[in-house]
């Protein structure tokens, strides 16, 4: 079974970076691995991943802001958010369609205005 440990979530002033890590165990699929955020309140959203070929799919309130990179020597999966916004904040997870595994415990990310 694949499972997900979500690092590096803190606090962050507006304008701030930040760099997730998403380390990945029972698969070395790491380009179907995309990243989602969920807001208290709202429902669970797609921010980004990478394609087969290598392009980069992400939602449009994160485009030119965030990018994801991988490193297959430590099977993890990187979110490099710049640019944040207090919309931002939220529970940040990886996962791979159609989700089968269950979700991971999530980072938290809080940005300040």
């Amino acid at each position: 079974q694949v499972q997900f440990v979500e690092s590096g979530g803190g606090l962050v002033q507006a304008g701030g970076s930040i760099r997730l890590s998403c380390v990945v165990f029972g698969t070395t699929s790491l380009d179907s691995v995309g990243w989602y955020r969920q807001a208290p309140g709202k429902q669970r959203e797609f921010v980004i991943r990478r394609t087969g070929g290598g392009f980069v799919i992400g939602g449009d309130s994160v485009k030119r802001r965030f990018t994801i990179s991988v490193d297959s020597a430590k099977n993890t999966v990187y979110l490099q958010a710049n640019n944040l916004e207090p919309v931002d904040s939220g529970q940040y997870y990886c996962n791979i369609k159609p989700f089968t595994s269950g979700w991971g415990r999530g980072t938290l990310v809080t940005v300040t205005s």
